[in-house]
């Protein structure tokens, strides 16, 4: 029996559209696992030099990301922002963000103090957080933003006790008319306020990527294979 392919126009294009998308959703995750391997040679690097001590000056947000920092000064007690959807250890809860004064300078920077649980019952209540008054040493790292999510619905109006999904540097200063340093602290060490310092390492998640990819890369390969393979067995027929 002489076996040849039969070539059909609609097995060929539903083919041709899932290798598309398996190559391609691939190559996206290939790109991320690339760049958090870049952003982990460079947490190693920046990770080791001294700490840097702010002051009045505006800080250059390409070379003070990841570096380590210290900021004494004044926290604003009344100007804390709740990012949402924070979960930690499996259970939900929020980042608490309050500015700080820069001792010394009329130049604020935001800190990112910690996480606390949300309430099971009612996500607009909070739990009481004791914040230092007076005076205060901040040390941490630097961060571009505290994390994007993905925006789910409108915004809230940016204000002090806001609980929002997203947050930037820019917009606090926008809303809160403090002159701020272009970056967040994440705020390390221990402190009896209740919260909890543990921070995802951004560079976290190499292997999971480089997963997903093979996942999606295995897929276009099963799809040109199985329209091979339908092929000459419609020949054979």
């Amino acid at each position: 029996m002489r076996i040849t392919f039969r070539f059909r126009w609609i097995p060929f294009i539903a083919a041709l559209i899932a290798v598309a998308i398996g190559v391609s959703l691939g190559n996206w995750q290939m790109r991320r696992a690339d760049q958090k391997e870049t952003i982990e040679k460079s947490l190693f690097s920046r990770e080791a030099a001294p700490p840097v001590v702010l002051n009045s000056a505006l800080a250059s947000i390409d070379d003070i990301e990841y570096r380590r920092v210290i900021a004494d000064g004044e926290f604003v007690r009344d100007w804390p922002v709740y990012l949402e959807n924070r979960p930690h250890d499996g259970k939900p809860g929020f980042h608490l963000l309050m500015p700080l004064k820069i001792s010394g300078s009329d130049r604020y920077v935001l800190v990112a103090r910690g996480w606390l649980p949300r309430d099971p019952a009612d996500r607009t209540k909070l739990p009481a957080i004791e914040t230092p008054q007076g005076a205060v040493r901040i040390k941490g790292v630097a961060r571009r933003n505290p994390g994007q999510l993905l925006q789910l619905g409108e915004a809230s109006d940016l204000r002090p006790g806001a609980i929002v999904q997203n947050i930037s540097v820019d917009e606090v200063a926008k809303a809160s008319g403090f002159a701020m340093q272009p970056f967040v602290i994440e705020q390390h060490g221990e402190a009896a306020d209740g919260l909890v310092r543990d921070w995802p390492r951004p560079s976290s998640g190499i292997d999971k990527h480089l997963g997903y990819a093979f996942q999606w890369y295995a897929l276009a390969a099963t799809a040109f294979i199985f329209f091979v393979v339908t092929g000459f067995r419609r020949g054979a027929r």
